[in-house]
């Protein structure tokens, strides 16, 4: 199998000033509050993708804190629209394209989240769920085509995510890992002669996630991660 050809622009997934891992071409436009209108709107805005697209990275997301049956039913909406929808949308609208390039890259970011059920952050956590399975089904569908398709998965990182979700409290205490951390991660593992399906970036996370699933019942994990959410709502 050829190495496929290194990633060397990281300013691609990074911009310092937002803490976003996202490419300025491939950046969602402004939408409304309704999910029906931010269900379109978060496509990819024109018709066609450029003919010159090699790379694209979503990585819009944000999230809700707080008992789901407590939480504001529009906004629960448009955290679909943007979470699930926008991810699903841009990935047909690009990767097509890709394929037929033979090369390129498509990047989904997943979240720790995704590897267990999150009380108080619980649509979050399904919709970075369904952001996983999505992309590693597409890094299988997408072997021998010279695509890489990957899912990033960081844990609580130091961006804008925390003064949208509205508190410091949903990263549960943890350390915020830097962006420039979680693009390296993304980076070395693109560039492996067998790039993986996904990649959890830090290696506390990757312990963490090791253990979640090895070593623990699926209710002893819930109520692990139930009862350090309820210290922090």
């Amino acid at each position: 199998m050829r190495r496929p050809r290194p990633i060397r622009d990281a300013e691609c997934f990074h911009r310092p000033h937002k803490g976003k891992l996202t490419c300025p071409s491939t950046a969602p436009p402004a939408v409304s509050p309704s999910s029906q209108a931010a269900a379109r709107a978060w496509a990819w805005p024109s018709p066609t993708p450029s003919p010159a697209t090699e790379r694209t990275f979503n990585n819009a997301g944000f999230a809700t804190f707080g008992p789901f049956h407590q939480a504001d039913p529009d906004r629960l909406r448009r955290e679909i629209a943007v979470d699930v929808t926008a991810v699903a949308d841009i990935s047909r609208a690009f990767i097509g394209q890709l394929r037929s390039a033979g090369r390129g890259v498509l990047v989904n970011v997943a979240s720790m989240a995704a590897y267990q059920p999150n009380p108080r952050m619980a649509l979050y956590g399904a919709t970075k769920a369904f952001v996983l399975s999505l992309t590693e089904a597409l890094w299988e569908e997408s072997r021998g085509t010279g695509l890489r398709v990957l899912a990033l998965s960081p844990g609580a990182t130091r961006t804008e995510f925390f003064d949208v979700v509205g508190t410091p409290q949903a990263a549960g205490g943890t350390r915020l890992a830097s962006p420039a951390d979680v693009v390296r991660t993304a980076l070395a593992a693109l560039d492996r002669r067998n790039p993986p399906p996904s990649v959890i970036a830090g290696r506390m996370n990757r312990v963490m996630a090791f253990l979640a699933r090895r070593l623990a019942s699926r209710r002893q994990v819930i109520r692990a991660i139930g009862r350090l959410t309820a210290k922090e709502a």
